[in-house]
């Protein structure tokens, strides 16, 4: 008896094992896939508007499947709350010839190195005349800055601090191939219907050039959760996701539907700078204690307890307009290392080596984590008086083990919390246990009819 015992545990065990191998095996895989995708879209030049956008957000489409993406493009001087949509920027090439006749600030090398949104400019000029025309970080002196201008128009180019302190006096030809016309903002909307009219909303934007964690972590991560949520086979929810240049991007789409999103949206997440091994980071909504606030520190409590917890007044990306006066929509912001706080920020520094696969798989992780929660988020009521006998319904372990012991007062704690007035997510922060820790329990009480919904 005390061999097969043992037997039976050692079975358990190598099971588990197995199956950690496997998750792990999907780990790599998905972190890796997710990768490529950002390889490919990291030289494209992205901006506000522009083809770059276009093309980046078919690549997304077509890449990942999501047939029902739809883009829609908003004219140029469509009024949006107190802003103006822009006139559409794009460029083909853009360069300095040095006296020396080098090539330097090129484009084709790397698109961080023309002033996006920059006017368009092709003339000889002396160096003092072009170092106004000039960025670069003395900081930072092997980075090339990102620097925008798109509410002014002018032109520029942006170049490490060790190349600019290597220029020489002489005559400089300056040529930037741009068009600002009258055109378009594009973005991008994917509706994925649930059970219910009540919506989760994820936003992410598509408007930097080559940066890999401030840009392309957030719409790549984003997009393998579209794909994701399209496969499940019921969804409680609907989902609400969009692809927007930031700020413009998001205070047009509020524009155009501010009023069904106050209606329906219960949580939503502004997903940006997913892509790193560093830390993990929350930024709250303005209220701090929405859905969106309570499962988001509720799974990164559980699964990175190290995580940076930042204020709401430290906000600075989109979920400025979604908690803006007003509107008011109880979104919070989850990350790997938060916009503005890592040294390669806004720089060519932020490139494909500092995202990385296990870095894009933990962003995503986290976030299908808070999913799933939702998902799983229900008020139940016990359906017998007093403490249910789970000996003769099988749920009391008929041998006493560390682990057994550990699953019996959880299920105890969950069922005392079970009086209809508290959801499962609330009960679960009450008795500080993961969720996701939960479920099987919950099924199996419910399998019993110890539960019922409210």
């Amino acid at each position: 008896m005390k061999d097969n015992t043992v037997l039976k545990v050692n079975t358990i065990e190598s099971s588990n094992l197995a199956k950690l191998i496997d998750a792990n095996h999907t780990e790599e895989a998905l972190g890796t896939t997710m990768h490529k995708l950002c390889q490919k879209l990291f030289p494209i030049c992205r901006s506000i508007t522009g083809d770059g956008f276009r093309q980046s957000l078919s690549i997304i489409k077509e890449d990942l499947g999501l047939e029902d993406l739809k883009a829609f493009e908003v004219p140029t001087g469509t009024q949006c709350f107190d802003w103006e949509v822009p006139k559409e920027w794009n460029i083909s090439d853009a360069y300095i010839i040095a006296p020396d006749g080098r090539k330097i600030c090129d484009f084709k090398v790397s698109n961080l190195h023309v002033l996006n949104y920059s006017a368009p400019v092709d003339k000889e000029i002396s160096l003092e005349e072009l170092q106004a025309h000039l960025y670069s970080l003395p900081d930072q002196p092997t980075a090339i800055p990102y620097i925008t201008s798109y509410y002014k128009e002018r032109w520029g180019f942006c170049l490490s601090q060790n190349e600019r302190d290597n220029l020489v006096d002489g005559q400089y030809k300056v040529y930037i191939d741009s068009e600002l016309k009258e055109g378009s903002l594009t973005y991008g909307e994917l509706i994925i219907p649930g059970e219910t009219k009540e919506e989760i909303f994820i936003s992410t934007y598509l408007c930097h050039p080559s940066m890999a964690n401030n840009e392309l972590s957030g719409p790549v991560v984003t997009g393998f959760l579209a794909k994701w949520l399209l496969g499940l086979d019921t969804r409680k929810y609907t989902y609400r996701i969009i692809f927007i240049p930031e700020t413009i991007g998001s205070i047009t789409y509020l524009s155009r539907n501010y009023k069904e999103m106050k209606a329906n949206i219960v949580a939503g997440f502004s997903v940006s700078c997913v892509g790193d091994d560093r830390a993990y980071s929350y930024l709250p909504s303005k209220k701090g204690d929405t859905l969106a606030d309570i499962v988001a520190t509720h799974v990164l409590k559980h699964s990175h307890p190290e995580y940076v917890k930042y204020s709401f007044l430290d906000r600075q990306s989109d979920e400025r307009q979604y908690c803006s006066s007003g509107i008011d929509l109880p979104v919070c912001s989850v990350m790997r290392t938060k916009y503005g706080c890592y040294p390669e920020y806004h720089t060519s520094l932020d490139d494909l080596e500092l995202v990385t696969p296990s870095g894009l798989f933990g962003g995503y992780e986290v976030l299908r984590q808070a999913i799933e929660c939702l998902e799983a988020n229900e008020t139940l009521q016990t359906t017998v008086l007093c403490e249910p006998q789970l000996g003769k319904r099988g749920l009391y372990p008929t041998i006493s083990t560390k682990d057994s012991s550990a699953i019996v007062r959880n299920m105890m704690n969950f069922l005392a919390y079970c009086d209809g007035s508290l959801t499962n997510l609330e009960i679960a922060e009450k008795i500080n246990v993961p969720l996701w820790n939960l479920k099987q329990t919950i099924l199996e009480l419910k399998a019993e009819n110890l539960l019922r919904a409210v």
